[in-house]
């Protein structure tokens, strides 16, 4: 007999996925951005845009939910071949994994991320396009705790 277990998000807020009502249907990650002058922010920012150019009222007032595009460009990647310390939670027994920074299509900045398991660092290279999607970070007896992570666009 198999057993799903249920998927929840290791961050709440931090990214929509697939099935979340009332979105798009694919992984985006959540921050804020000011509705004076545009600049994102990931995580959110809730307190008051810090662009000092920005000519809004800088009370928090300027900041709405923004989900960020789904796409991007390799800009660094590395393999982490440590465990990281808490509270970071990995599985156990670790397994090593790859980063990347990626600079995002549409707000031009770079945000870092796992890549799916099935990827190295032998499988990219600075420039390549990849895309959201949501993976599993952990996994206890009751569920499979998610994060964002970076695959190729096919």
């Amino acid at each position: 007999m198999s057993t799903t277990k249920e998927r929840r998000p290791a961050i709440d807020g931090w990214f929509t996925v697939p099935d979340e009502p009332g979105r798009d249907g694919g992984v985006r990650l959540l921050g804020t951005r000011c509705a004076s002058c545009g600049t994102p922010y990931f995580p959110r920012n809730e307190l008051a845009c810090r662009n000092p150019r920005c000519d809004g009222p800088h009370d928090g007032s300027e900041l709405a939910e923004y989900a960020f595009s789904a796409r991007g460009r390799i800009w660094s990647y590395a393999d982490s071949r440590y465990r990281p310390p808490p509270p970071y939670v990995s599985p156990d027994p670790f397994r090593p994994y790859t980063v990347a920074a990626v600079e995002l299509d549409v707000e031009r900045m770079v945000v870092l991320g796992q890549v799916v398991p099935e990827c190295t660092v032998d499988d990219l290279a600075v420039g390549m396009e990849v895309e959201l999607t949501e993976g599993v970070l952990y996994e206890d007896d009751d569920a499979e705790y998610t994060v964002w992570m970076w695959r190729p666009v096919q």
